[in-house]
């Protein structure tokens, strides 16, 4: 690039008060907000959507993924446009169509309307995060930036939390259109504070030519990768979504990307001004910091997504509950995030810290694949999601830090985004590979212990529990929270109360008749009157009825125990598996070159942009 084409701008400190700075933050972290909320509260509406909008299974899954394309394929594009147009008008823009989208989904009354409202979605929150981080590097020097993207981290813990009880309360009371149009008054305050109080900070390019061509190609070659991801199973079983990874689809879906993925590179290489500057990765700081990201990002998602579900089918708690129990974890992440944030400014160091975090986080997954158990205490779960959180906080502002540092200013914004990129992927084949491994897991020992554990049951309730107990794979469509565990107790009700009736049958009818209400456990539905006979054929059916009773409610307990186990063993397999990803991730963390983290007083720091 000629030096016509751009133009470096470095100030000093002193262009922006103190107030800007403070009120510039607010505005972009309101929009990150804005984003992280609706992500967990349309995640509790899931249910309540499928249900009135009638969704077919298998377009269930698309309420997420569509979203989750749609922001992988704009995150490069608003990153770029953030360097060629300035951090403000981007962050308005992404949230006036965040906004929009969000008021189409709301208004939805089809399927296909909400998933392409939800197009419009995710096209607007992606540069809500990718500018979030990209603000924080054009306001603070390296040795400042740690604290600040610790606390935008520490945001999005926090939504973790507060989403899922705001979106059960908005959806009871008010119903499920207002998980969406709740956004609207919250973006109109984002809208409003950037608008009013945010500097309007001053591009440092001058050559504001956009890569259209390179942005289709990237398009044509991020979904079909992510919808290969999304669809892709071990195994296929009745009723599940997708094809197994060596299908013709899944490998057609590849194919593309791979080829366009090919043609990606070869037109940025041409570009003038490309939408992705393939030169950073030259780079080594960039190009080692992006596969970190990557890697460790695939052990993230998996790390959390599962420990609700265990929560609720294993220890028990209540699915309205579930957000809440997860309240460790979330505090682990958040003190991680800001703990992280603030030593590094202090130090002026960070690679001790990833190195530390991705230990703990190895030390972590290890206690939970090896000590993980059915009979697991709520406090004992407490304990062990604090460990897991304090391992993966520090990692998304820290490797951050690290990716901004590595490039020009002027690179700022494709840097941040190429980083948020990598994470998203690293998730997206985290998610993929947790969840076909989990299911698997969980399906296949479930058959195993079920088959010994239903051997006394009614044949009616052995078909039902079959079909699903709550909380079981085929229950469901993946990433559907459980409604309720196995409900030990109903279950254990219906049997009694089968067995009372065929008692009282067997008391009121003659003798004769008594004798078929010793059946064994697995007829106490039929509800068959007695004949004739003498008391004591009477008092033997009575007997029997008593043990066939015990028999029957204790294959409930075995069937209980059955799934607890089978949840167990599946969610120890997967943070076994994570261990690798987290050691992975260490071993290619530990090559990561650490860079100065200089301050504004350290000759050569950059300060603080200038105003247009």
């Amino acid at each position: 690039m000629s030096s016509q084409q751009r133009s470096v701008v470095v100030a000093d400190d002193t262009q922006l008060s103190k107030s800007q700075k403070i009120m510039t933050m607010v505005g972009t972290l309101l929009g990150m907000l804005l984003a992280a909320l609706d992500q967990t509260i349309v995640s509790t509406a899931g249910p309540a959507i499928q249900r009135d909008l009638h969704i077919e299974p298998a377009l269930y899954s698309w309420l997420t993924t569509s979203y989750l394309v749609a922001s992988a394929v704009m995150t490069p594009v608003w990153g770029k446009l953030s360097d060629l147009f300035g951090r403000r008008r981007i962050l308005v823009q992404g949230i006036g169509v965040f906004l929009l989208g969000s008021l189409a989904c709301g208004l939805s009354q089809s399927t296909t309307q909400l998933i392409a409202a939800r197009v419009v979605q995710g096209l607007g929150g992606a540069a809500l995060f990718t500018t979030a981080f990209a603000v924080i590097a054009d306001l603070f020097s390296p040795r400042e930036r740690g604290r600040y993207t610790g606390l935008f981290g520490a945001v999005f813990g926090l939504s973790s939390v507060v989403g899922p009880l705001v979106g059960g309360l908005i959806t009871d009371t008010l119903g499920w259109h207002w998980c969406f149009f709740v956004n609207l008054p919250v973006g109109a305050v984002a809208l409003g504070v950037i608008l009013t109080r945010m500097p309007p900070l001053k591009s440092e390019v001058t050559d504001r030519s956009l890569d259209i061509v390179g942005a289709l190609v990237f398009a044509l070659a991020i979904v079909p990768l992510l919808i290969a991801l999304s669809l892709a199973k071990v195994e296929l079983r009745p009723g599940d979504v997708g094809y197994l990874w060596s299908t013709p689809p899944i490998l057609g879906l590849f194919a593309a990307a791979a080829v366009f993925g090919a043609l990606f590179i070869v037109a940025e290489r041409r570009a003038r001004v490309p939408l992705m500057d393939l030169g950073m990765f030259a780079n080594r700081a960039f190009a080692v910091g992006n596969l970190a990201s990557l890697v460790v990002g695939m052990a993230f998602l998996g790390a959390i997504v599962f420990l609700p579900l265990f929560m609720v089918v294993v220890v028990g708690a209540s699915a309205t509950r579930a957000g809440l129990t997860t309240v460790p974890l979330t505090f682990g992440i958040v003190f991680g995030n800001i703990f992280a944030g603030q030593v590094s400014s202090r130090v002026g160091r960070y690679k001790f810290l990833i190195v530390g975090s991705l230990v703990v986080q190895i030390a972590a997954f290890a206690i939970m694949a090896f000590t993980l158990s059915p009979d697991v205490t709520t406090v004992g779960m407490a304990a062990r999601m604090v460990l897991v959180g304090l391992g993966l906080g520090p990692s998304i502002p820290l490797f951050n830090l690290h990716i901004s540092s590595a490039v020009e200013p002027r690179q700022i914004g494709a840097a941040t985004s190429t980083a948020t990129l990598a994470r998203s992927l690293g998730s997206t084949m985290g998610i993929a590979i947790f969840g076909n491994l989990f299911g698997y897991t969980l399906v296949h020992n479930l058959e195993e212990r079920m088959a010994t554990a239903t051997a006394g049951l009614p044949p009616a309730l052995v078909a039902e529990w079959k079909g699903g107990p709550p909380g079981s794979p085929s229950s469901g469509d993946e990433g559907a929270m459980p409604q309720a565990g196995f409900d030990v107790a109903a279950a254990q009700a219906k049997i009694r109360a089968g067995f009372a009736a065929r008692r009282a049958a067997a008391t009121a009818a003659p003798a004769a008749a008594a004798a078929p209400a010793a059946a064994p456990a697995g007829d106490i539905t039929s509800g068959r009157p007695g004949g004739a006979g003498a008391d004591a054929a009477r008092a033997e059916a009575l007997r029997a009825l008593d043990s066939a009773e015990q028999q029957a409610l204790a294959a409930v307990s075995a069937v209980d125990h059955a799934l607890k186990d089978s949840f167990t063993s599946a969610t120890a397999r997967v943070y076994f598996v994570g261990l690798f990803f987290a050691l992975a991730g260490l071993l290619v963390s530990l090559r990561l070159p650490e860079l100065a983290l200089r301050g504004t007083s350290d000759p050569g720091a950059r300060g603080a942009p200038a105003l247009d």
